[in-house]
């Protein structure tokens, strides 16, 4: 069974597929529970790295839609 990541390593996975296209810039990212499933962490967890990756202008936040890839990623 693999160890759950670090933040740092949730946060890195996240950036390097944004990268790579598999979340190209206006998609929408998987649910909160989805990605906790895919990481095997807490949502919470979850919760602390989008917050993170707002604050870093990555992601964007639309009420009642979800979190998206910013379109101009400035990566």
């Amino acid at each position: 069974m693999p160890i759950p990541p670090t933040m740092d390593e949730l946060l890195e996975d996240l950036l390097s597929k944004i990268k790579d296209g598999t979340y190209p810039p206006g998609s929408q990212l998987p649910s909160g529970r989805a990605l906790a499933d895919e990481y095997d962490v807490s949502q919470s967890t979850i919760s602390r790295a989008v917050a993170r990756l707002r604050d870093q202008g990555v992601l964007v936040g639309r009420p009642g839609r979800g979190v998206f890839v910013a379109e101009s990623s400035r990566r």
